[in-house]
């Protein structure tokens, strides 16, 4: 591997470009921060001509920023070519980037400019960029749905001018794979200059831009235009954790490397996503919340026996930490048995069983079920929750409303016989009581302990229900938890009366 592919990050400016978002200076400069820890080659900080704000922040990361090559974008006329160079004053590294549209469309529609014209400009304005860095880009726009030889044309006279790199985006989204290896392919060739980097920048309209960029590197291209998260004009750009986690990972087919840290990759990513307002979605690719998650039973298995049966790329390898392997409605009992373990939780395999119904319930209602509920379940199941051996909680059901006093009633087996009761009362915690101590024959009882305590967030998250009840000189305590309040209520009272109920009926006996 003696082939090394730059890597051009263009967050900070087209990535800003995404409707909704605007930086701030001093948030610009804890991104570009970041891309420096990152390892990025080139760090394009903005477009010093489009406001105020934007030269600001592309002078203070130029002052501030070690490392990369900091570049500043401009549109091929000379205005904006020395603000670039102004804002780029205090860079260690600078490049100016200058660009114009080489496509019929643009030239006609947008630029009203004949092609003499545009390759006129083209001369001009690289020269007038030389005269300040020594790093110059030059870049067509719509590249892609240009004349093949146009580009050749506009292309020579940049590096004739004293360009350095030459880009050739996919500024639309327009291109293939295929497509664009060739169209490289035939520029590397017609402009056979080896002191020249070809570069791509490929945007995301049809869902190709990483695919775009990686065939554009088969091709030669040694620089590769990318943003953290895929972010900018409409559909994104080419994501840097896709294209840099492809190289990595497929090194046999691309053989090239690169200068990535790539355990810095998730923070960048959370970094972006926190500052800009833009959410990760959870199934994208290396950076999502569920890029190295687990919940398929049959994946968890193979998991826990091999990680490279279900894993092409560790967590570790871009920061991510460890693989997680969710529990949920679709996970199997060597997952569930692993989590209980690395809790300090032991349970027999029946017990392992009933968990995993619990689990499965449970999952049907939340998405993620995390330690806090696991715990509360196993305590159920397995923990030192009394429980009683010969009344068992039938049915339950509370009513009660702005102008009705809270009615319960309940049905519980004793043995082989159902009894059913109901009870009013102040509250439904209380009718239910009234029920559960009617149906019980347990007179002279008090409820002297009510507590409610979440367990996990969300709607859909569990609560556990404490309560301790008195009577006939001893005390007992009942506890269940469940996303459903009201029904935790009613098996931790079942609970707690049925044993006081099981006591008084052993001294009569």
């Amino acid at each position: 591997m003696t082939d090394t592919v730059r890597i051009f990050d263009t967050t900070l400016r087209d990535g800003e470009q995404s409707p909704g978002v605007a930086l701030s200076t001093q948030e610009k400069l804890a991104i570009a921060e970041q891309l420096a820890r990152l390892g990025v080659d080139y760090l394009e900080a903005g477009f010093p001509q489009a406001s105020p704000g934007d030269f600001e922040a592309v002078s203070r990361i130029a002052e501030n920023i070690k490392g990369p090559t900091i570049t500043a974008l401009a549109r091929c006329n000379r205005q904006d070519i020395e603000q670039a160079a102004r804002a780029l004053e205090k860079a260690d590294k600078a490049r100016i980037h200058v660009f114009i549209a080489t496509s019929p469309i643009h030239m006609q529609a947008k630029l009203r400019m004949t092609p003499e014209q545009v390759l006129e400009r083209i001369d001009q304005m690289v020269r007038v960029a030389r005269m300040y860095v020594d790093d110059v880009e030059f870049s067509c726009e719509d590249a892609t749905r240009s004349q093949v030889e146009f580009l050749v044309q506009a292309g020579q006279l940049a590096v004739d001018a004293g360009a350095t790199t030459l880009n050739f985006p996919d500024t639309v989204g327009y291109t293939t794979p295929r497509e664009y290896f060739q169209l490289i392919t035939h520029l590397r060739k017609a402009i056979a200059d080896p002191r020249i980097t070809l570069s791509v920048h490929c945007h995301d309209d049809l869902g190709l831009a990483v695919a775009n960029s990686l065939s554009g590197i088969e091709a030669g291209c040694r620089q590769v235009e990318v943003a953290i998260n895929g972010i900018g004009e409409r559909a994104g750009n080419a994501s840097l954790e896709e294209v840099v986690m492809t190289l990595t990972a497929r090194q046999d087919q691309y053989h090239v490397q690169h200068h990535i840290k790539t355990q810095e990759i998730y923070r960048a990513s959370q970094l972006v996503s926190q500052l800009t307002g833009m959410p990760v979605q959870p199934n994208k690719a290396i950076v999502g919340k569920n890029a190295f998650r687990h919940e398929s039973g049959i994946h968890q298995d193979g998991m826990l026996k091999d990680r490279s049966t279900y894993e092409i790329l560790t967590p570790e390898a871009v920061g991510w930490g460890m693989t997680k392997l969710v529990l949920g409605k679709h996970s199997g009992r060597h997952a569930l048995r692993q989590r209980l373990e690395e809790l300090g939780l032991h349970a027999s395999q029946s017990q392992i069983d009933q968990i995993q119904q619990r689990v499965k319930t449970l999952g049907e209602l939340k998405s993620d079920i995390n330690d806090q509920d696991l715990e509360a379940i196993w305590q159920e199941e397995v923990g030192q929750v009394r429980r009683s051996r010969n009344t068992e909680l039938v049915h339950w059901q509370v009513s009660t409303g702005s102008h009705n006093r809270p009615v319960a009633y309940v049905s519980v087996r004793v043995g082989q016989e159902i009894r059913e009761d109901s009870g009013s009362g102040d509250g439904p915690v209380h009718a239910l009581f009234q029920a559960f101590a009617r149906a019980l024959s347990l007179d002279h009882v008090q409820l002297t302990s009510y507590h409610l305590a979440p367990i996990s967030p969300g709607e859909a998250g569990l609560a556990s229900v404490r309560v301790e009840i008195h009577g006939y000189d001893c005390e007992t305590r009942g506890q269940a938890a469940d996303s459903d309040v009201m029904k935790a209520t009613a098996v931790a009272l079942h609970e707690a009366l049925a044993y006081l109920f099981e006591r008084v009926q052993n001294v009569v006996a």
